[in-house]
């Protein structure tokens, strides 16, 4: 079976948050957002967590989508 990564970036002024996830940690990404936007100490804000949800849902429903269209492959 083939796993593969994604990576979501966002880059503040000099700061840079990279995630690395897989498919199955999508939860545990959403969690962690959550935990930076509510640590005063970072600049990551609530509304970053959010843009960052949301693209990760839209990435996630996209690729789902993709594999329901995908037609069966036939042997020749």
């Amino acid at each position: 079976m083939h796993r593969s990564m994604n990576v979501l970036a966002l880059v503040k002024d000099s700061e840079r948050y990279v995630f690395l996830y897989d498919d199955e940690s999508t939860a545990t990404l959403l969690q962690t957002l959550g935990r930076y936007a509510a640590d005063k100490t970072l600049s990551f804000t609530w509304y970053d967590a959010a843009v960052l949800s949301q693209k990760v849902r839209k990435l996630r429903q996209d690729a789902e989508s993709e594999r329901t269209n995908r037609l069966p492959e036939t042997a020749w």
